[in-house]
């Protein structure tokens, strides 16, 4: 599908939702994609992009950033607290913050740096054993207590359960998020990022559509 025609339907569906021109942010996601691929979005301008992988971020964006001048890499994937340390550097901006041991890791690094990437919470909007993120009956109270460790709580993120219609889950997360006081929105993926916007998305992680399949084989 390609970069331009991911751009053409973001724009579209922003104007379809009524919503301000450019209110939307596209995160590239070029976790597990070959060098060449990623090069290829980069030299069409895009500037945002997700990883999942801390070690991975970590062997190819320090040289990206240096010949791309304006790059942003946002933390999408789940964060292990011992490699907390690494992705405070690495990243502007994790949208996994998720469990109360991370953000006083977080919150502790941030001391030491002087500050610290914007964080969303990932909320388990599905209520899945399998995937991370904190339940919506204790949204509140986590981003409360965030708050109080003086973290820089930007927004929400989801990943809506696969077999299900993802609408009710975006409304679900932009109505905790306003709620909260919170006006960021990760929400969206290649499949759906159409009806993510719809529900008020900021920030909407699209990968495949742009790079092309995955071969997870050839993680390092």
């Amino acid at each position: 599908m390609g970069l331009q025609e991911i751009e053409r339907r973001i724009a579209e569906a922003t104007r379809a939702a009524g919503r301000v021109e450019g209110s939307v942010r596209l995160i590239a996601v070029s976790k597990v994609q070959p060098p060449d691929r990623v090069l290829a979005v980069l030299d069409e301008g895009q500037r945002l992009f997700g990883e999942n992988y801390v070690q991975e971020a970590a062997g190819k964006w320090p040289a990206w950033r240096a010949e791309f001048p304006g790059v942003c890499v946002h933390m999408i994937g789940p964060l292990q607290t011992n490699k907390a340390k690494q992705a405070v550097a690495l990243f502007e901006a994790i949208h996994t913050l998720d469990r109360s041991s991370l953000a006083v890791k977080l919150a502790a690094l941030a001391q030491v740096r002087g500050g610290s990437p914007d964080l969303f919470v990932q909320v388990n909007t599905g209520a899945e054993p399998q995937k991370a993120g904190v339940p919506p009956e204790a949204l509140d109270a986590f981003v409360a207590e965030a708050r109080r460790l003086d973290l820089p709580v930007v927004g929400l993120m989801c990943i809506p359960p696969e077999a299900e219609d993802p609408a009710p889950h975006f409304a679900l997360l932009a109505g905790m998020a306003a709620r909260n006081g919170l006006t960021g929105l990760s929400m969206g993926m290649s499949s759906d990022f159409e009806a993510a916007i719809a529900a008020g998305a900021t920030h909407v992680r699209v990968g495949s559509a742009i790079f092309g399949a995955r071969d997870y084989g050839a993680k390092a």
